[in-house]
């Protein structure tokens, strides 16, 4: 057995029952969206067993992207976990068959109550098919697995029709990465959506400053003894330009003339900077996404130079 090959042509069956569930979906998607949209109550995700595992995912998905969601098992359910289901609610059963018992026995309860039902299931006509107000077909010909008995590709289409209405739903509500990270504040990813480049910018008294007049040996000391790799020139507390380690390195090639120079011979007067409540990401996509990168970012208000960031301080608070 060629294991490698075998694997590989797992991908491939799964790969081709997604393309068939892909190409059954109708407007069904669209009033699904809709209906979740318009509740004026949340949106609680049931099922049992794998189809239950692949739930919880998908209430994840959506909790975590806007839409107020819960899971609830089936079969807890059944023994009181209903009371969380409420009339102005949706509830979205899983079940691949549409009969599990533990699905069908808490339909009646969902009718009596009034919340609207959406099912996900492969069999439209089904119990839980013939009880919803909307179907989403997630029905496979085949399963992956060699017996073609293992929830494999029914899941995997389960999970892929929950990821495409999270992201329908996430352009419907115009959800954006600041509201996303308010739902993530731990971990990396969270840190690199919240953070602002005020919250990783040198300020006050770190900052490197020279006036327009100043001479090179006191720019060379200034930069040297701030560390920050880059001096600003101000002029009655504007800035007007710039001096890196790569001015200075460049000036250097006129050896006869260098200690001469002051600041306003070789300071950067069209230079790039940001604000300080702009996300710390976006200042270090204005740093590498250009044709010549560059390692320090003043940060102004109005013209008034306030802070300086270096690509160091954001990678280390982006990652």
């Amino acid at each position: 057995m060629d294991i490698k090959k075998y694997a590989q042509e797992i991908f491939d069956v799964e790969i081709e029952e997604l393309k068939k569930v892909r190409d059954k979906i109708g407007k069904e998607i669209e009033r699904t969206a809709r209906l979740i949209m318009e509740c004026r109550g949340k949106v609680v995700v049931t099922g049992i067993g794998k189809s239950g595992i692949v739930g919880k995912k998908i209430a994840a998905t959506l909790a975590s992207t806007g839409t107020l969601t819960v899971f609830m098992n089936s079969a807890e359910g059944l023994h009181g976990d209903l009371g969380m289901v409420h009339r102005e609610d949706v509830v979205i059963a899983i079940s691949n068959s549409g009969n599990s018992d533990e699905v069908v026995s808490i339909i009646p309860s969902i009718k009596k109550i009034g919340a609207k039902l959406i099912a996900m299931t492969g069999n439209k006509n089904s119990k839980l098919g013939m009880e919803a107000n909307e179907i989403l077909d997630i029905g496979v010909e085949r399963e992956a697995c060699p017996m073609n008995i293992a929830p494999t590709c029914s899941t995997t289409a389960t999970m892929v029709m929950g990821d495409a209405l999270a992201s329908v739903l996430i352009k419907l509500r115009n959800f954006k990465p600041e509201n996303f990270a308010v739902y993530h504040p731990g971990g990396s990813l969270g840190r690199r959506l919240l953070m602002k480049v005020k919250d990783v910018m040198h300020s006050g008294s770190d900052l490197a400053v020279v006036g327009k007049n100043t001479g090179i040996d006191e720019i060379l000391v200034t930069m040297t003894k701030k560390k920050l790799g880059a001096v600003c020139v101000l002029e009655d507390g504007m800035m007007t330009g710039i001096i890196t380690e790569g001015d200075i390195r460049r000036a250097l090639g006129n050896k006869e003339e260098f200690f001469t120079y002051k600041a306003k011979d070789i300071m950067i007067s069209k230079f790039t900077y940001i604000q300080a409540e702009k996300m710390a990401v976006d200042a270090l996509e204005l740093m590498e996404n250009r044709d010549s990168q560059i390692s320090v970012l003043p940060v102004l208000e109005g013209q008034k130079l306030i802070g300086m960031v270096r690509i160091h301080d954001l990678l280390n608070s982006v990652n």
